[in-house]
């Protein structure tokens, strides 16, 4: 319970006590690391003999007293003013240490002390409750704190009498002068906590009676060096089953030395539970529920409930994250051990030596430290089950040699009792034993005398087995008890902060909306129409009976056009200057003329063309659908039809010579950009024919461009076409002989096609034009160590080093405060990483890569499709780094496999890629693209999401947002779908992307926003058959028949493959009454 920070001023400051405070008169101040603490007053006491009793307080801290306050009368109310201040000296490498401070309290007892009576020498105390202060905020930043720690009663004290309204505690202020940690210690440092709630189902070997047993548990924590944070739980509780462990319910202190059972709790710190689908551990599946209800409520199982905290120094959390990226799964230790007492009688050296070689129920469980890499994943809670331990095993799955329990007991000193026991020094614990236990220390010594015989008889028959062998077997046989019970721990790991840190939702939104508020989803859809770039209107199309009447005019001018050419083919032109034609060679020509149309058949030809227009115009103008009544009213219909036909007739003969404007050619919708956008997009869907004619159309658009040609010619590379790259790139280097792309393209295509006197006259060209290329000078040493001229490789290899490492250089000396994410970019790119910067620029103080030339090659390659140069480049980039390949060669090796579809190879690269940078965005978004590809969902979506989560962005987040939502899609997430179709669309909008929002949209009964979506990807790609297909699901729920039809129309017409939305269109249909023309 907090109080208002700081001490009454009548009492001073924590810093600077008064001098009648002071425990001891003249005691030199504390030097500036120590720790004070300084307790004002109690509330709430009372005595054993009266309520105004005598009573003092003692301070402890980490096994150390660190002073006792004076004697103070409590008053009437129940306060006491003691104004008592000690402190401790906080050491970075001594035994007060951050961890120390982090999982120790100090701990204070309130003593009453008894009237002295008649003949006793010294006074009697009576221990009334004890408290503790958690030092954890000195660890967050604080230099000082004051809280109201309550105060706990000791078993038969008075103070369990005292009702809860009064509020027992003491005022304690804990300060220190300056702050423990610096600020990179604050920011970059991290504190690690472990709870072990429990082990459950645990064997049947465990019995509560019988001689004492301490169950441990244990966990190493990686530090820096070789050093080793050792996490060991002690004093685990045996306790049968019949009930389930409440919940929530109080984490403990690891302490031993605490009268007070409440003082065991740590304030504000509870267990919670939670679903076990939720959990992160083993045993979390549907079909484990049965069996975990069953072992938390019927079984047995051991209690401790004790979580351990320990502080990691920067360079402690980069090791931390190191060590769980090269191995996923840590041993968490579990054993028996009997309690040996030091305070009755002694044993033989011989029952000495035996006491400290055996380990009982020696076994391992293994946690799965991985999701802790995840962004944004601070902790992780779960069951785990328990094997027993065997050094080939461990080492397998943890690459851990040493057992804590066997190889490091002398740390942690387990066997001795007035070291681990609860109350050991409390006046209550101090009984003799009862004739049970003596009973019980008689069975445990027959025990250990048949374990020596058995060990003998093992010796006797394997002479050469190593003593650790004869053990390990022992260990193997308890431990196997474990796995025959199915025993479990639940534990929990939690850090104060993320390792990865995750991108905030905050910050998506607003990349979704380009606004600073509106944060939920729901608001975004407010800003679809907003996101949608203004166009210009389309011209007018018309429809119904005046477009009928317009084809009737559209016809008449085709056949006076035709009529009018056949004349000039028979007759000749008739020029202006030639005067007039006489009457009678006209009717002569006339009949000449009607004589050629009859007998080529043209004449019957153009009324087979008028009859449709017509019946299109009786249809639509004159909605003459059934069949007349009489004959009169056929013969009026019929002349009032001819009359009609031939005025409309006279007005398209009147046009045919006029000379007009024609109609402008609307805007384009899409940029060329935006082209070579699809055209990617149609590669990764494999849908190449809609591919090529993207870049078709750029082509057309300027057949000057010699990008457009280089792009063209890469996607022929994709298909293997080379002879058909070769010519777009011949194109582009006629364009501009001087461009150096495209001499490097056409020699790649040349090596190709084994024309390889043409591809070193392209290549040294290429080295002329540019002599200052990495790249260039690279692709030469590639192609003459290609033709076995290694010592004209060795010279292009070691020019291309030359300047690299003149261009690392320049760059390492440009200064970085003005421009320094300029730079960042610049560096980047010099270096060669197509998919992700370095992969050391995620963790700080671990050595990076160097960049090479390779890499830099491989870069310009992989994005021509070059791949059998990007594999001659890997290979040396191979063979260049003297530690091993890089995250960036996995990673590009993995991204060739996976255009070829060797799925296994791909999949191994990109494990090491993983176990190399783990905090590598293009790593996750390669594995999920790998899953998706293989149809693994589940697992692809985890991959997009963590990508998604990570606050830098992968290379092409584009294909992870579309193939991210269209996964959403397909499990009914309507609203994930939609926020991440639109973080697509705010970062490079199309047809897929808008299409994915409508689609959202529509599930979700927003018809308004999914008709402008679907409308945007109409406009961005009109002969997408799934767009017109939801567009007419649109209009049919708003009840727009001719819209409906329409779009349906045109969703036949482009051949929808989706069966199920056809079928969901036509149930519409059914169910609204038209959108079908059919019907």
């Amino acid at each position: 319970m907090a109080v208002p920070a700081g001490p009454p001023s009548r009492k001073g400051s924590c810093a600077a006590p008064p001098a009648a405070a002071a425990p001891l008169l003249g005691e030199p101040p504390a030097p500036s690391k120590a720790v004070r603490v300084a307790v004002w007053k109690a509330r709430g006491l009372k005595g054993s003999k009266s309520d105004t009793p005598v009573t003092v307080v003692h301070a402890e801290f980490n096994g150390m007293i660190l002073g006792e306050s004076s004697k103070v009368d409590v008053l009437p109310n129940g306060t006491a003013e003691y104004n008592f201040t000690t402190s401790f000296e906080y050491s970075r490498d001594g035994p007060n240490s951050l961890d120390s401070i982090a999982q120790s309290p100090v701990l204070l007892t309130v003593t009453e002390v008894l009237p002295r009576e008649k003949r006793q020498k010294e006074e009697k105390t009576v221990p009334l409750g004890q408290a503790v202060v958690d030092l954890l905020p000195l660890l967050q930043g604080q230099c000082s704190f004051k809280v109201l720690a309550p105060l706990y009663a000791v078993p038969t004290s008075p103070l369990e009498n005292v009702p809860p309204e009064a509020k027992c505690g003491l005022e304690v202020t804990v300060c220190v002068q300056e702050p423990l940690l610096s600020a990179t210690q604050l920011s970059n440092g991290n504190l690690l906590s472990v709870t072990l709630e429990a082990a459950y189902s645990v064997p049947e070997a465990f019995v509560p009676t019988g001689p004492l047993q301490n169950y441990m548990a244990c966990l190493q924590v990686p530090a820096v060096g070789e050093r080793e944070f050792l996490l060991v739980f002690k004093n685990g509780v045996l306790k049968l089953g019949g009930e389930k462990e409440p919940l929530p319910r109080p984490k403990k202190w690891p302490l031993g030395n605490i009268m007070a059972p409440g003082a065991l709790n740590i304030p504000n710190s509870f267990i919670v539970g939670g679903p076990y689908e939720n959990e992160d551990g083993e045993l979390n599946k549907r079909e484990d529920r049965e069996f975990r209800v069953q072992s938390e409520s019927i079984k047995k199982r051991i209690v401790w409930d004790m979580e351990r905290r320990c502080f990691l120094d920067p360079a402690a959390v980069l090791v931390l994250q190191k060590r769980i990226a090269e191995c996923r799964y840590w041993p968490v230790e579990v054993c028996r051990m009997p309690v040996v007492s030091s305070s009755k009688g002694k044993t033989s050296k011989t029952d000495k030596g035996d006491d400290d070689g055996q380990i009982f129920f020696h076994g391992v469980a293994y946690v799965n430290m991985v999701p802790l890499l995840y962004p944004g994943v601070k902790q992780i809670r779960g069951a785990f089950r328990v094997f027993a331990y065997k050094d080939s095993e461990v080492f397998e799955k943890t690459k851990n040699q040493l057992s804590v329990f066997r190889d490091l007991r002398p740390q942690i000193s387990l066997t001795k009792e007035g070291q681990w026991a609860p109350g050991i020094n409390s006046p209550l614990s101090r009984a003799a034993p009862s004739r049970i236990q003596r009973e019980d220390k008689e069975k445990i010594t027959r025990d250990k005398e048949s374990n020596r015989k058995l060990s003998s008889a093992v010796k006797i028959l394997s002479s050469d087995v190593p003593v650790e062998a004869e053990n390990v077997t022992y260990l193997n046989h308890n431990g196997q008890q474990y796995v025959e019970a199915g025993t479990f721990l639940v534990m929990e790991i939690k850090l104060e902060k993320a390792l990865v840190p995750k991108r905030l939702p905050e910050e998506l939104t607003r990349r979704c909306s380009g606004r600073p508020r509106r944060l939920r989803v729901k608001g975004i859809t407010t800003w679809i129409k907003e996101m949608i770039p203004t166009r210009p209107l389309l011209p007018r199309q018309t429809a119904g009976a005046e477009k009928a009447v317009e084809d009737y005019h559209n016809q008449i001018t085709s056949i006076a056009v035709t009529i009018l050419s056949e004349y000039h083919e028979l007759f000749g032109k008739q020029l202006p200057d030639q005067g007039a034609i006489n009457h009678q060679t006209l009717e002569e020509q006339k009949c000449q003329l009607n004589f050629e149309l009859n007998s080529s058949g043209k004449y019957f030809a153009f009324k087979e063309q008028l009859k449709y227009v017509v019946v299109k115009i009786v249809r639509e103008k004159y909605l003459k659908t059934t069949a007349f009544e009489s004959l009169e009213q056929f013969q009026a219909f019929l002349s009032e039809l001819y009359v009609y036909l031939v005025d409309q007739m006279h007005i398209a003969l009147n046009q045919v010579l006029s000379e007009e404007a024609a109609a402008p050619t609307p805007p384009s919708c899409t940029t060329d950009e935006q082209l070579r956008l699809f055209a990617h997009e149609a590669e990764v869907s494999k849908d190449y024919k809609l591919a090529s004619l993207y870049y078709q159309q750029r082509v057309a658009r300027d057949q000057h461009n010699i990008q457009y040609w280089l792009d063209y010619g890469a996607f022929y590379l994709l298909l293997d076409e080379t002879i058909k790259a070769q010519e777009c790139f011949r194109e582009a280097l006629r364009l501009d002989p001087h461009h150096m792309q495209s001499l490097l393209l056409c020699g790649i295509v040349a090596v190709m096609l084994q024309h390889y006197e043409e591809a070193e006259i392209f290549f040294e060209d290429a080295s002329c034009l540019e002599p200052s290329s990495v790249v260039v000078w690279t692709l030469l040493g590639l192609f003459y160590e290609l033709q076995n001229n290694n010592i004209r490789a060795e010279m292009a290899f070691r020019e291309a080093n030359k300047l690299l490492q003149a261009q690392l250089a320049m760059e390492r000396s440009v200064p970085e405060a003005p421009e320094g994410e300029g730079r960042k970019k610049q560096i980047s790119a010099e270096c060669g990483r197509p998919l992700n910067p370095c992969p050391g620029a995620s963790l700080p103080g671990l050595s990076q890569p160097p960049c090479t030339i390779f890499m830099k090659t491989v870069d310009f390659l992989i994005k021509v499709n070059a791949i059998q140069f990007v594999h001659m480049a890997l290979a040396h980039e191979l063979l260049s780094l003297q530690g091993g390949a890089s995250c960036d060669y996995y990673l590009v090796l993995a991204q060739t496999y996976l255009l070829k579809e060797d799925f296994s190879k791909s999949e191994e690269c990109l494990r090491e890629a993983i176990r190399l940078d783990y905090m590598n965005p293009n790593v996750w978004a390669q594995k999920g693209h790998l899953c998706y590809l293989k149809g693994d969902l589940a697992e692809a979506k985890e991959c997009y999401e963590r990508t998604v989560s990570f606050v830098v962005d992968a290379a092409e987040m584009h294909f992870v947002y579309l193939r991210l939502g269209s996964i959403y899609l397909e499990e009914k997430e309507y609203g994930m779908a939609k926020q991440t179709y639109l973080l697509a669309c705010k970062n490079s909008a199309s047809c897929l992307t808008w299409l994915g929002v409508g689609i959202a949209c529509y599930r979700l009964e927003e018809l308004a926003e999914a008709e402008d979506a679907l409308a945007e990807a109409n406009a961005l790609n009109n002969s997408n058959a799934e767009v017109w297909a939801y567009l007419a699901l649109v209009c049919l729920q708003g009840g727009r028949q001719l819209e409906s039809e329409q779009c349906y129309k045109y969703t036949v017409k482009l051949g929808l493959k989706n069966d199920a939305l056809l079928q969901e269109i036509r149930a519409v249909q059914q169910r609204v009454g038209f959108g079908d023309p059919s019907f």
